[in-house]
């Protein structure tokens, strides 16, 4: 459903991708763990065309996005929910789940779709959204990020600071998407979290990939989160 290949990025004269190669399939989980410092975000963000690429390609269900503008990125299926959630705060719940019907034309079918996942966020459609805990926050991120229905979910770090029964909440939110198709990936620092979501996950050193190892072939003991994680 995606794939990068060869991409270098960053930030003017500072580069942070090098030769970065990736691959999310349809229905499954991509985990991409690593270091502060490896990319990890910076990944995601040229995705979505906010660092811009200087080599490689970027191909979302066979069209290559690398040179889309960033507004242009979520309107071809591709959703994102960054640290930090980033939602209009001064709206209210409903008013941003209306923006992300919006960005591709979708309607009421959706919107009961992605509420049906968070019924919490129903009841509090019309409650500012700055006035939210920070889990229905993200909970609202990941619904807006949602209502595209995507083709690939992006979500970087989406359980920090939230407290277990919210994470336990979007793990099953972010299980549940596998039998729609959607291809996530997901970026987490946590070994459990990662263990009990992921199909794969992507080790990242350096701004690269250096290793992708399939999800059930680890355990919390695996030598790749000491060696990639420091854990």
């Amino acid at each position: 459903m995606l794939t990068l290949t060869g991409i270098d990025a960053g930030y003017g004269s500072v580069q942070v991708l090098r030769r970065l190669t990736l691959e999310a399939r349809t229905g499954e989980v991509l985990c991409v763990m690593g270091r502060n410092g490896a990319g990890k975000s910076t990944m995601l963000k040229a995705i979505m065309g906010l660092v811009p690429a200087s080599a490689g390609s970027i191909m979302l269900d066979g069209l290559d996005i690398i040179r889309l503008p960033a507004h242009e990125v979520p309107r071809h299926g591709v959703g994102y929910v960054p640290q930090g959630r980033r939602l209009f705060a001064e709206l209210t719940v409903a008013e941003n789940i209306e923006i992300g019907l919006m960005t591709r034309r979708r309607g009421q079918r959706t919107r009961d779709d992605v509420l049906s996942l968070f019924p919490r966020l129903r009841e509090r459609l019309k409650q500012v959204s700055g006035t939210l805990s920070g889990g229905e926050q993200q909970m609202l991120a990941i619904a807006r990020a949602l209502c595209l229905e995507p083709k690939v979910l992006l979500l970087d770090e989406p359980t920090e600071g939230l407290q277990p029964s919210m994470i336990a909440l979007i793990r099953d939110t972010v299980v549940a998407l596998k039998s729609t198709g959607v291809a996530t990936i997901l970026v987490e620092q946590r070994v459990d979290a990662v263990l009990s979501v992921a199909d794969r996950v992507a080790f990242m050193t350096g701004g690269t990939v250096a290793e992708t190892v399939e999800a059930a072939g680890l355990t919390p003991t695996a030598p790749q989160f000491a060696a990639y994680v420091g854990v």
